[in-house]
């Protein structure tokens, strides 16, 4: 009975070692983000657009992980814009939805849009191309959420050729 014992003890510690090792998960995973100039060239196109409709607004592209890469704010447009494109630009990236879509989406008292610092009005939109979702991208200081998409529309497409032909 011993001998047995120690003929199988050695095979039952190298068992599980080959099948998790023909089993095992990458232990990392590859990530494209937004590089700083193509953020930034998104925001001031964005502006840009709403500046040639008379409008002043404040534009946050965010990172897919919905950490603010660029911010800025038109010399006129109140401070409030840039909390409001903040967060548009984050409701857009935690849904991967414009915001638009998701106006009466969470209308019962307790829903998810009733959370602070989510904001389901237009302005903000999803920024993805190739089937990645690189992030976000909110505006605020227009009359309406829809010309707000409009200027945060504006700033995607100034990207979006590049960025599906990235690699």
């Amino acid at each position: 009975m011993r001998l047995t014992h120690c003929l199988l003890l050695p095979l039952l510690c190298v068992l599980p070692w080959t099948t998790q090792a023909e089993n095992a998960q990458p232990l990392t995973v590859n990530t494209k983000i937004l590089s700083l100039e193509t953020a930034l060239k998104m925001a001031q196109a964005a502006i840009h657009a709403c500046r040639e409709a008379g409008i002043q607004i404040g534009v946050t592209v965010m990172d897919r992980s919905g950490h603010p890469q660029v911010v800025l704010r038109d010399v006129l447009a109140p401070d409030l814009t840039l909390t409001v494109s903040r967060q548009k630009a984050y409701t857009a990236v935690s849904f991967k939805a414009a915001t638009q879509a998701l106006e009466d989406r969470f209308k019962t008292p307790f829903a998810v849009g009733k959370i602070d610092g989510l904001v389901m009005s237009a302005g903000g939109l999803p920024i993805e191309a190739g089937g990645i979702l690189y992030g976000g991208i909110g505006v605020s200081g227009a009359s309406s959420g829809l010309a707000d998409e409009k200027c945060a529309q504006a700033g995607l497409d100034a990207v979006l050729t590049d960025l599906e032909m990235a690699d």
